[in-house]
């Protein structure tokens, strides 16, 4: 039997408890009384916040209410907004046919702000291309059930891989934490989509940067610095569920 590639992942240092910690938080925030009756809203509004917050964290900061309002028309927030109201379609075709929704998350995330014959297709983003080409060949075979640990700790990898290879022009970051939300839905970890990981990203952003940088270096420090970044941003998006779950119920 072939040895699972990410189980020494959960070997590092403080890991493994982080998961533990990350689980136990969504699992709570997941019970939120207001998703018996007003789950609809609660879902809508999560995913405009995590849209929001992924333009920023590409360098397009723009006001909630403003883009919720529809007076930004800046594409890559818009692009962001189509890319997250797709994750729920998507989810069940992102364990077959990762490739394919790469491609497809690009289109929607890069309108409008790249060439029309770059939407979709890779992109050169890094300098061995025979070697990307590799790891992302392998991040495919992780994707489509190459691995047996926690959906929190691939999402992790997805992501932290997809930020080090740059696949796609343009937003490129954009696809690679919708592919980490995609991740957590198609496993059942979020199976509604109501965790604002990408709202802790950007609540944490220098170390969301300094932490994937860390990752793309392969040592073992670096991997363990995003691992730990990527629970705390779990945490916080799990916290942002129940802060938008207490709103609907007050405003209710």
């Amino acid at each position: 039997m072939t040895a699972d590639p990410l189980a020494p992942l959960l070997a590092l240092a403080d890991v493994a408890p982080a998961v533990d910690r990350a689980r136990e938080r969504v699992d709570q925030a997941l019970r939120h009384r207001a998703l018996r009756r007003h789950g609809g809203q609660v879902a809508a509004e999560i995913s405009l916040r995590s849209a929001v917050a992924s333009a920023a964290l590409e360098g397009y900061v723009h006001e909630r209410e403003a883009v919720r309002a529809g007076t930004v028309t800046d594409p890559v927030a818009q692009g962001a907004l189509r890319v997250a109201g797709a994750l729920p379609g998507l989810a069940d075709l992102w364990p077959k046919a990762p490739r394919q929704v790469l491609a497809r998350l690009h289109v929607l995330a890069a309108r409008g702000a790249v060439a029309e014959d770059a939407l979709g297709r890779p992109a050169g983003g890094a300098p061995d291309e025979p070697a990307a080409a590799a790891r992302l060949d392998a991040l495919s075979a992780l994707v489509t059930g190459g691995t047996s640990v926690s959906p929190l700790v691939l999402a992790a990898v997805v992501h932290g891989e997809l930020l080090a290879l740059r696949p796609f022009a343009g937003p490129s970051g954009v696809v690679a934490r919708a592919a980490a939300r995609l991740t957590l839905l198609s496993t059942g970890f979020d199976p509604r989509g109501l965790v604002a990981v990408d709202v802790g990203h950007r609540e944490r952003e220098p170390e969301y940067v300094g932490a994937a940088g860390a990752f793309a270096t392969g040592t073992p420090d670096g991997v363990r610095a995003w691992l730990r970044h990527y629970t705390a941003a779990i945490e916080v998006g799990a916290d942002q569920l129940t802060v938008v779950g207490d709103e609907v119920l007050a405003a209710g």
